[in-house]
């Protein structure tokens, strides 16, 4: 029979066309990652070290996996439910505490850190297991092998709060090892089976606009650092080109990403013979690089504005260059998963970065700013006149 408590509170989501749709609560949880995706960025340019840069994937590794099992979870429940809005609002608390600890993760909030991320990733399956016990036999077995999973990896993350310099890299870096194994292992425990993509029932045009929001989230922040950084600058030559060159920049990525690949996808998705399959692969894993591109790029933006004359040092180079770079790869990568052939603006734009990168420490920073804006601008107009092409 089912749960009372469950029926009465947490109806799944019949996937109409109308509960396709994200709903305002959902936009409203995302306002923390606004912050999250801010401390990143900054946290990036404060620390622009190599080893800085693998700090600031590790976190970023860890808020998205927070984000993208939420958004995971709302695809299954009616967000209009009292107890589903409580539990966003709890993630929310938690993930807000979360992001605060993120400049001081590898420091001395590392525990306060580790406490919201494993507060997040445990309550939310235990939570689901309530919502789903006799309603989805399936996905409720798929549950109890999240948590479990979550419940494999939670010793490392607390061994590497407790302990102290690169002995936290380390221990974070098998955790985190640990956790992205696991969708793509389908959460196999022995003597418990493993969960089949066949079994997730994918609403697919909520979890596409989800991502896309989050998409969103990240290009906002680059506006938000662009304008703050310029309005404290002289506005001389050099800074006005810096700044155009950010605000360009960033209206190409939002052109590469939605003007073809992100309706696409969600088609994609929604009429897939196993959508399960597909948004793990396309909306799980490869928007990573995607997000991943857009913090980098708003951090050398900041850098830029700052510092637009003078040669370009090595790690500032690295930011100018990876962020669109990993941009283009992930748009790219996801792409590939909607279309017959990878695209050949963004292999033509990879090129072109990476010819680049062998005259950029003789350029100014923002020499080299404007140089990859207008890559991203020509791979932005190529995609656009290819596809009308294709279409006619």
């Amino acid at each position: 029979m089912a749960d009372p408590a469950a029926q009465g509170l947490l109806r799944l989501r019949s996937h109409t066309h109308d509960d396709a749709k994200v709903g305002y609560v959902e936009l409203f949880f995302d306002l923390v990652f606004v912050f999250a995706v801010t401390q990143l960025s900054h946290g990036l340019l404060a620390h622009l070290t190599p080893l800085g840069a693998v700090h600031t994937a590790m976190l970023l590794l860890a808020v998205w996996w927070v984000w993208i099992y939420t958004a995971w979870v709302t695809n299954w429940l009616d967000v209009e439910r009292m107890a589903v809005r409580l539990l966003l609002f709890v993630l929310m608390g938690l993930g807000l505490l979360m992001s605060l600890s993120i400049p001081q993760a590898f420091g001395g909030r590392g525990t306060v850190f580790v406490a919201a991320f494993l507060t997040i990733q445990i309550a939310r399956p235990l939570f689901m297991l309530a919502a789903l016990r006799g309603r989805s036999p399936d996905n409720y077995r798929n549950f109890q092998r999240i948590l479990i999973w979550a419940l494999l990896s939670a010793p490392l993350w607390i061994g590497g709060a407790l302990a102290e310099g690169q002995s936290r890299t380390l221990w974070w870096a098998a955790a985190l090892a640990i956790d992205y194994a696991g969708p793509l292992l389908g959460f196999l425990v022995p003597g418990f089976g493993r969960t089949l993509t066949a079994t997730w029932n994918v609403e697919g045009h909520h979890l596409a606009e989800r991502c896309g929001l989050f998409v969103i989230i990240a290009l906002g922040e680059s506006v938000l650092i662009t304008g703050a950084t310029f309005a404290e600058v002289p506005w001389s030559g050099a800074e006005i080109a810096g700044f155009a060159s950010a605000f360009l920049g960033t209206v190409a990525m939002w052109w590469i990403y939605f003007n073809v690949g992100a309706v696409r996808g969600s088609d994609r998705i929604a009429h897939h013979d196993d959508p399960g399959r597909m948004a793990r692969l396309a909306y799980t894993y490869l928007h990573l690089p995607i997000v991943a591109g857009i913090i980098v790029s708003a951090a050398a933006d900041e850098l830029v504005l700052a510092h637009p004359v003078g040669h370009a040092a090595g790690m500032a180079v690295a930011a100018i260059l990876g962020g669109p770079a990993l941009y283009l790869l992930g748009n790219m990568a996801f792409k590939r998963t909607t279309a017959a052939h990878f695209p050949l603006s963004h292999m033509a734009g990879l090129a072109m970065i990476a010819g680049l990168a062998m005259v950029a420490g003789h350029m100014e920073p923002v020499a080299l700013s404007v140089a990859t804006t207008a890559i991203l601008l020509l791979v932005a107009a190529w995609e656009t006149l290819s596809f009308r092409r294709g279409a006619a």
